[in-house]
């Protein structure tokens, strides 16, 4: 069962499993943005499953190159992204879900024990399509593990801080995504 709930700066948060208090990267927390764009699935798809799309858009992912070909459950890539406070690094990437043209996610760091998830679903509106972007951390390794093992009394502050800049990398990502189904870009 999930949970949901708001950070201080109103972003969404969702937990898998909790949340603890303070918050737990077992909790599993996330975020998710959503947006409706007028055009159909099948456009927004050859998008979403563009693993390099997102890079012109995130202000931390840089671009992904395939290990694994074809694009299927299974399948792997590797990731790759910068923040000034870490510099740049690489992350395996295994794909969870694909489902053409309703729903891709793929997981990070480990296929069994993922460091996060991520997720686009595509639901037909109209003549549009919804499209739903979401992100959850743990249970794994990440380096959220790293800087909750060096403050655990700021876990929660911690967890809400990285939530945040998920969310505004994935609401960047969908406003990008609009603009090229829609022609606009």
């Amino acid at each position: 069962m999930e949970s949901r709930t708001t950070s201080r700066h109103g972003v969404p948060l969702t937990f898998r499993s909790g949340p603890s208090d303070p918050y737990a990267v077992a909790d599993e927390p996330g975020t998710w943005a959503e947006t409706v764009i007028a055009a159909p699935p099948a456009t927004i798809w050859s998008l979403v499953s563009d693993i390099n799309l997102p890079a012109r858009f995130s202000e931390e992912f840089l671009g992904a190159t395939w290990v694994d070909e074809p694009m299927e459950v299974g399948a792997s890539f590797v990731g790759r992204n910068q923040m000034p406070q870490l510099g740049e690094w690489e992350v395996p990437c295994f794909v969870e879900v694909f489902d053409e043209g309703r729903a891709f996610g793929w997981s990070t760091v480990s296929a069994s024990h993922p460091g996060s998830r991520w997720r686009y679903d595509l639901t037909p509106d109209g003549d549009g399509t919804q499209l739903r972007y979401t992100a959850t951390m743990g249970p794994g390794f990440s380096y959220l593990v790293t800087a909750i093992d060096r403050q655990p009394h700021q876990a929660t502050r911690i967890i809400e801080a990285r939530l945040e800049q998920h969310h505004a990398n994935m609401v960047l990502t969908l406003r990008g995504i609009a603009e090229l189904a829609e022609g606009r870009a």
